[in-house]
């Protein structure tokens, strides 16, 4: 997190470490995401969903211009949906596909750090 960004509105609010986890769980997703999808398994349009979304949300954070705290919430709630739908679907095949496993990990990992950003944003409002 950059300084300049401290000086955005609605910003000095925010814990930065918690937005710095936030990113780096939707970077971690991502990156899980789409090493799943080339499987070719019938969890791949989930995992490419869900990778474009944590993607998505990781560059909304980092730049917060233009962003409301109404916005921000909703951004959340649609990573969330969609790290579940994912999750879900990987999980059929976790017993059989590490690959599977390690993304529905990282899957309930992005989950959480997007619910601790959203109780952060509600404790702060």
């Amino acid at each position: 997190m950059s300084k300049n960004m401290m000086s955005m509105p609605d910003m000095v609010m925010m814990d930065m470490s918690v937005m710095q986890a936030c990113m780096d769980a939707c970077s971690a997703c991502e990156q899980a995401c789409t090493v799943c999808s080339t499987q070719m398994m019938d969890c791949a349009p989930a995992c490419m969903n869900c990778a474009d979304m944590c993607n998505t949300m990781m560059r909304s954070m980092m730049r917060m211009q233009g962003m409301t705290p109404a916005s921000m919430m909703s951004m959340l709630d649609a990573c969330i949906a969609m790290c579940q739908t994912c999750m879900d679907m990987c999980m059929m095949h976790a017993d059989d596909s590490d690959v599977c496993r390690m993304c529905a990990q990282s899957c309930k990992a992005c989950m959480d750090a997007c619910m601790a950003m959203k109780d952060m944003m509600m404790a702060s409002a």
